[in-house]
């Protein structure tokens, strides 16, 4: 079996909620897993990445993610997921939603958040179809993502690409909800937990924002990722 491929997002401010969202992902997988991380300077070395700095972009990966189906040759699955999620899901589950109709696939919130920042006091933008595109399944191979080509990732408006606007409506899957659980916004479990909480607000890594759900669960992800580091 090919490993399953999964593209994180890498803010040189946040290697740490990386290596977390990395370490749990893998820890709670079943099957082969490539994890691998969207750094912008390398895709800006290898001429993949050309656009101009957008002072609105509240990471280095707001519009690399799109690369992630170039980068895996158009061919086959694979995820991209934002660098401030905690895992206690099993990845494998998600081959249930490979579907060969589905260009992307992802948990479809209607989410407009209170917070004017996040995070380190990036400030936070509302516009339709949000966190869309911070957890998707990509059909490398279906036409539509095949329109993402390396000049199209550098050419089109946040809007075009964040809203999944190179998909037919049609062609985009719904998750269910627990794969992009949003900290501060969906409704905590009774019991057990999400299969991936996305600390979107800001997360542990932060001095402002040790106190929000699974903090603890965070915090103890990353001791262990230190101390095997060390």
């Amino acid at each position: 079996m090919s490993p399953f491929r999964v593209y994180i997002g890498w803010d040189s401010r946040e290697d740490i909620a990386y290596q977390v969202a990395r370490r749990s992902l893998l820890r709670h997988a079943s099957i082969p897993v490539e994890a691998i991380p969207i750094r912008l300077p390398e895709l800006v070395a290898q001429g993949l990445y050309t656009r101009p700095v957008d002072p609105l972009a509240s990471t280095e990966f707001t519009y690399s993610r799109f690369l992630v189906p170039h980068l895996a040759g158009f061919e086959g699955w694979a995820l991209f997921v934002d660098c401030d999620f905690l895992f206690f899901g099993d990845i494998a589950d998600l081959r249930d939603f490979q579907r060969p109709e589905w260009a992307v696939a992802c948990v479809q919130h209607d989410y407009a958040p209170k917070e004017t920042t996040k995070m380190d006091g990036v400030p936070q933008t509302v516009y339709p179809r949000k966190n869309w595109s911070s957890f998707m399944l990509f059909n490398c191979g279906h036409p539509s993502t095949r329109q993402l080509t390396v000049e199209t990732v550098n050419r089109e408006t946040g809007a075009y690409l964040h809203r999944m606007q190179w998909a037919k409506d049609e062609e985009i899957g719904a998750l269910p909800a627990d794969w992009n659980w949003l900290e501060g916004w969906n409704e905590k479990p009774a019991t057990g937990y999400p299969r991936a909480v996305h600390m979107t607000r800001g997360g542990p890594w932060f001095e402002a924002w040790q106190h929000v759900d699974y903090a603890a669960e965070w915090l103890a992800e990353a001791r262990a990722y230190e101390a095997e580091a060390a």
